[in-house]
């Protein structure tokens, strides 16, 4: 593909770091709510650990974005790839709740996915340092396609050990725990051979969320409106859907591991298709308004009467729904100055994680008393809500190659 020789040394290893921890995001996000239902957790008890995740994942984006370029990008991904390790071994060995809660808010395990943790925020500012701004685009899609792909090709591998292994179910999540660890391991290995050249060129004189200055306004109202979108999302994180779709159908690992591995083909499909409209009508656009009928199907999911029928809709609604990842990432970059955009990352991450972790719980709660479907028309609606405020708010807003 044309836009990856243009790709720095540095911007394959990030796209390998990429995939490598995306992986092991495919197969926990199946195993999670899952291997917690085993244990004999309540559906209150499973979005309180899910919350637990995410909240983790905030305090430690939190912590990279304030110390990352005066510590160093490439430690702090180090760092991060650590506590990964750290994570899955915790889960694979525990058998009280509070360790699993500890294993949580190391702020490594994804239960949405997607990415978790500061890994995201500072390599997205690595990012445009690896290709031509003109590639800028293109960059953000091909990261974020090749992290779907490998999402998709572990939400298959989590349903490997339910089909062929003689092993006990519990057991078999517990070895996919240690096969995260490994990740975790392979991940800090390919942040230890980052160049000198992924670091800023320049250190402000003050780091962490100070250094937005000039674009200190635009980015916090983003932030804001981020953190609508993100709370909405919670109540329909990955893990969440499983487990709704394992309540409602009463169907295991064997049937949703290749039916995420199928959602997560549309996401990568999207990525791609993303930066191609992106680059006719606009970052902004493709946005909002891929956004938008997403959504709505995202509401008529708990009113399909089967399966098969729920399953379809599942899959048309990713071909549309995450166009905005990579038109987001390239968007927030492209509008603040580069010693800003670790900050300006860090900022909109931290504002997501946190909002999106009041979500599971609630949606938690809900799926304990009522399973039709709570999560999902509270979710779509307000998604849709953030899609119009994002619009307005922001269309007179471009970045420089849109103006």
């Amino acid at each position: 593909m044309r836009p990856a020789t243009q790709l720095t040394r540095d911007g394959w290893l990030l796209l390998a770091s990429k995939g490598t921890r995306n992986f092991g995001y495919g197969f926990l996000s199946v195993i999670l709510g899952l291997y917690l239902d085993e244990v004999g957790f309540t559906p209150i008890e499973v979005g309180f650990i899910l919350t637990a995740t995410l909240i983790g994942s905030a305090m430690l984006t939190g912590v990279v974005t304030a110390r990352a370029d005066r510590l160093g990008r490439r430690r702090m991904l180090m760092v991060s790839s650590g506590l990964m390790a750290l994570s899955g071994i915790i889960f694979a060995v525990a058998h009280t709740p509070w360790l699993l809660v500890v294993a949580a808010l190391t702020g490594t395990i994804s239960a949405t996915s997607g990415e978790v943790g500061p890994f995201e925020t500072v390599e997205s500012a690595i990012l445009p340092q690896t290709t031509s701004e003109n590639r800028r685009n293109q960059a953000f899609g091909l990261y974020s396609a090749v992290g779907a792909a490998m999402v998709a090709l572990g939400a298959l591998a989590a349903a490997v050990p339910a089909r062929t292994s003689q092993l006990d179910i519990l057991t078999s999540y517990r070895l996919m725990f240690w096969l995260y660890a490994a990740i975790g391991v392979a991940t800090l290995l390919i942040a230890s051979r980052l160049s000198q050249k992924v670091e800023l060129a320049k250190l402000p004189e003050r780091t962490g969320l100070v250094t937005l200055t000039h674009s200190r306004g635009p980015i916090l109202k983003l932030a804001g409106l981020f953190a609508i979108d993100a709370f909405a999302g919670g109540f329909v994180v990955q893990s969440l859907i499983v487990y709704w779709f394992s309540l409602r159908f009463g169907v295991g690992a064997e049937y949703l591991g290749p039916l995420f591995f199928g959602v997560n083909v549309m996401k990568s499909i999207s990525y791609l298709l993303a930066v191609r409209i992106a680059d006719r009508i606009g970052l902004l656009n493709t946005m909002v308004f891929s956004h938008l009928p997403s959504n709505v199907m995202l509401m008529m999911i708990p009113l399909m009467p089967t399966l098969a029928s729920a399953s379809i809709l599942l899959l048309a609604r990713h071909l549309l729904s995450q166009m905005d990842v990579p038109t987001r990432g390239s968007y927030i970059v492209a509008v603040v100055e580069p010693e800003e955009r670790v900050a300006a990352t860090g900022v909109t991450s931290i504002a997501r994680t946190t909002a999106q972790a009041f979500g599971p719980v609630i949606a938690g709660a809900a799926l304990s008393v009522a399973r039709f479907g709570f999560p999902f028309f509270v979710g779509g609606g307000l998604k849709i809500v953030y899609d119009i405020a994002l619009y307005f708010s922001f269309r007179g807003h471009k970045p420089p190659e849109e103006r």
